[in-house]
């Protein structure tokens, strides 16, 4: 039995954007991806247009708390997904990188959000059939 994939999502604050896709991925995935987030600036709170978008999904993120991020977080990961940090992403050999280019849902508005939550989601969906490949039967479509 392989062991279940680690799924980190860095963002420079681990507010918006890390958040969501962090929220997406435990939904989506139930208990078969162990999903982590990190910021390398953490903010003091997860942004509530974050918080709000997700809401409108089911998804409740609002008791997440932006983490700084280490690098034992990266070492034991997988899969790492960055969103905008660029070089301040620390990268070791043997993991899986992606770079997911976003907009920073800092500062923006609900309606500017949404958009950025469904292409997030998106972007899960394909990652979870990348990661999960033999497991999708018998999910439920959306």
């Amino acid at each position: 039995m392989m062991s279940k994939p680690t799924v980190l999502f860095v963002c420079i604050h681990n507010a918006g954007r890390s958040q969501m896709a962090a929220g997406y991925l435990r939904q989506l995935a139930g208990n078969r991806v162990e999903v982590l987030s990190a910021g390398s600036t953490p903010a003091d709170a997860v942004n509530p247009v974050a918080v709000q978008a997700m809401a409108e999904e089911g998804i409740d993120i609002a008791g997440e708390q932006p983490k700084v991020l280490t690098t034992d977080a990266v070492k034991t990961s997988d899969v790492v997904i960055t969103m905008g940090c660029g070089d301040t992403c620390p990268f070791y050999p043997g993991k899986r990188y992606e770079d997911w280019v976003l907009d920073d849902p800092a500062g923006q508005g609900i309606e500017a959000v949404r958009p950025i939550r469904d292409e997030i989601r998106r972007r899960i969906e394909t990652l979870l059939d990348e990661i999960l490949p033999n497991q999708a039967e018998g999910v439920p479509a959306s």
